[in-house]
């Protein structure tokens, strides 16, 4: 027994001998300290940071010239990896921190501290004296910060987890430029890099927008761009007004931005009958990273808005079954003083990236596909709609799958106060089929929540062909549409583009030549022309739409494309053709855009003794149509349409994309019938403002 007590107390001795041995504090090894003995390590760290610091740092000019004497205060850490970051700089000059950041990043990695034998934080403070003094002649000691096991005091930190969390404000390095975070769409905005894209061999895919930066970035330089536009002083607010984002961290492994939006302007509609028009946005955008593959996105706008007489009428036709009537665009609004109205919105996604050819977006907003101004597939000209997106890309090939809660809030079929949910699948293949030819297929599907069907998971298959899903369903469970593009690059300015919408399609009907009002479709043409007359950074385009009638509606009355009683494709819905002509420019900083459109719409009467449909409103049942044969383009109420706008503004802010600008709309109406639908308006639209430039507006309806 006593030889059994013996050997427990030996080992007891020996463990707690070895605890004390392994509860030890071993601090970073600077370069050139490896061989010192333990004791002399603090020493010798202290003595090559201060050499270092003597023979990199530069005094700058102004420190000098002034004969300053004083010293910088530097907080700096060395974390677990053994890289020496900077915490916290404390200096009279700006110039002086600048330098000390610049001498810091020039130190190599050392070897890190341990603690426990682990690697771990440690935290030192440094003065440094100016003017700089030899560290031969004195001793400027490096003050490590107290360890956990020397805290004493009860509410003391017993951790440097918190403090070795590393954020660097002073140095972001514009990570979004590479990032999967979409590029706001603007027509103006994606103009500038439209040439760089369509190059002759380039195997990119330019029909489904928007775009993500890391996908234009391999043709256009993001960066190179807004370091060319830098202007006015290195004062704090000169840079966050002409330069920078009001807010950017960057850590190890994260970032994130923000910034303020505005939509500020002021106007005048000479035929209106009230003072002025104007818009009063406020709002934040918010943006970053996690890692390399997840980005994310929000944005939320407060507004209160009086648009152009027009604007203000079209709003209220397309008003919802309670009554509130819908900024076009932007979604349901609240009547605000006289003629005005008061419409929250909300966006943001998440994107993820699990490998190099795959692409998730969750979010609330638009999507828009096509080469052109306008598209007969999906626009955006609808308000903000939640949507799952898929984006698969490899060889010469893009496939782009999108899912899509939609909304129908006309009082015909809101149910107890409620809007009726309606849900819409669309996937679009993109090829690349020689270096100047590319072509893209479309297909789309809608339904409603029918028999409590929800969202029929059998459209969430990415590959599956939609047309057979809602057949198998039941021809009227759903509304399918099939679609086409297709882009040629003449050469390295001119290409050439074209789309192909086929809401029904009877081989009967289409050779018959009767013109049956089966023959449900509409095309498109363009032609794009980049440095136009060798003039650089001019863009001119020419498009052609025309649709014939009762294209996207449907014998449900519910079925109908569209979103928030606004049509998912072209913002006219159907029963048109139409002309636009575009030009735009831009020099550094200045930009200016003209657009013209000549158009022939077909409205309804309904005055009274004339109800039929005549194919231009895709929210009425195609039941009640005029005729069966005989259809044309223009039927109906034929209304001659002529609408010219011309801006021309200045970039504020590159970065954040805010502007200062004027414009003009001239726009008149010239319907056969005066009805309630189509106006007899000549209208001159004045307006000036700032913008922070992150969708289309448009007024073109």
């Amino acid at each position: 027994m006593k030889y059994c007590c013996l050997i427990i107390f030996t080992l007891a001795i020996g463990l707690l001998n070895a605890q004390t041995i392994e509860t030890y504090e071993k601090p970073p090894i600077f370069t050139g300290c490896e061989g010192e003995p333990i004791d002399d390590l603090k020493a010798c760290f202290n003595n090559k940071l201060n050499q270092h610091i003597f023979n990199a740092f530069k005094v700058p000019q102004i420190v000098s010239d002034e004969a300053y004497n004083g010293d910088i205060k530097i907080l700096f850490e060395v974390d677990k990896d053994g890289q020496i970051n900077v915490l916290y700089i404390d200096a009279v000059y700006n110039e002086l921190k600048d330098e000390t950041k610049r001498v810091f990043e020039e130190l190599p990695k050392i070897t890190p501290g341990t603690y426990n034998s682990k690697p771990t934080y440690f935290q030192y403070s440094l003065s440094v004296k100016i003017p700089l003094v030899n560290p031969e002649t004195i001793t400027n000691t490096v003050k490590p910060l107290p360890s956990v096991k020397e805290v004493e005091d009860l509410n003391a930190p017993v951790s440097h987890e918190f403090d070795s969390v590393n954020i660097n404000t002073t140095k972001y390095e514009k990570l979004e430029y590479q990032s999967q975070l979409n590029i706001p769409f603007t027509h103006n905005y994606y103009a500038q890099f439209d040439q760089q894209m369509n190059g002759l061999g380039t195997n990119s895919h330019t029909a489904a927008k928007p775009f993500m930066y890391s996908e234009v970035a391999k043709y256009y330089d993001f960066k190179a761009e807004k370091e060319a536009l830098i202007r006015g002083t290195d004062s704090w607010w000169s840079r966050k007004l002409y330069n920078e984002h009001l807010v950017a961290v960057q850590g190890k492994d994260y970032w994130f931005t923000a910034d303020p939006i505005f939509d500020l302007q002021v106007g005048k509609d000479t035929e209106a009958d009230f003072s002025s028009t104007f818009n009063n946005t406020r709002g934040i955008l918010v943006q970053g990273g996690l890692g390399k593959k997840f980005n994310f996105t929000a944005s939320v706008y407060e507004s209160q808005g009086r648009f152009a007489q027009y604007f203000n009428e079209y709003a209220e036709s397309i008003a919802a079954g309670n009554g509130e009537p819908i900024v076009p665009g932007r979604g349901l609004a609240k009547r605000f003083k006289t003629n005005a109205y008061d419409y929250p919105v909300a966006e943001g996604y998440l994107s993820y990236t699990p490998s190099k050819y795959i692409n998730i977006q969750f979010g609330h907003g638009k999507n828009f596909i096509g080469d052109g101004y306008r598209s007969l597939l999906q626009s955006d000209v609808t308000s903000p709609y939640p949507f799952l997106k898929l984006n698969t890309k490899f060889w010469k090939i893009k496939y782009t799958n999108t899912w899509m809660w939609l909304r129908d809030v006309r009082p015909e079929v809101t149910e107890d106060g409620a809007f009726l949910t309606k849900y819409m699948a669309n996937h679009y293949l993109s090829w690349n089929v020689s270096k100047r030819l590319n072509i893209g297929l479309f297909e789309s599907v809608l339904w409603a929540n029918d028999n409590n069907r929800g969202f029929d998971i059998n459209y969430l298959n990415p590959v599956i062909f939609y047309r057979a899903i809602e057949f198998s369903t039941g021809q009227d469970a759903g509304n399918a549409i099939l679609g086409a593009s297709a882009k040629y690059k003449w050469n390295n300015k001119v290409n050439i583009y074209g789309q192909l919408i086929v809401d029904e399609f009877a081989i009967d009907d289409v050779t018959g030549g009767n013109k049956s009002w089966r023959n449900k479709f509409g095309y498109q043409l363009g032609v794009k022309y980049f440095e136009a007359f060798k003039v650089k950074n001019l863009m001119l385009q020419l498009e052609y739409n025309r649709v014939r009638p009762y294209t996207y509606s449907h014998n449900s009355i519910v079925l109908n494309y569209a979103h928030n009683n606004q049509p998912m494709a072209h913002l006219w819905g159907a029963n048109f053709s139409e002309a636009i002509v575009i030009g735009r420019y831009n020099y550094k900083r200045w930009f200016a855009d003209a657009k013209f459109i000549f158009g022939k719409r077909g409205f309804d009467f309904n005055d009274g003794t004339d109800f039929g449909n005549y194919g231009s409103n895709i929210y009425r049942t195609e039941d009640d149509r005029v005729a069966n044969v005989g259809v044309t383009v223009g039927q109906g109420n034929t209304t001659n349409v002529f609408q010219a706008d011309v801006m021309a503004g200045y970039i504020i802010n590159p970065v954040s994309n805010l502007r200062l600008f004027t414009n003009v709309t001239f726009r008149n109406y010239n319907p056969q019938a005066n009805t309630a639908a189509a106006l007899n308006t000549n209208t001159s639209w004045f307006n000036i403002g700032v913008r922070t430039d992150l969708f289309n507006w448009y007024n073109d309806f």
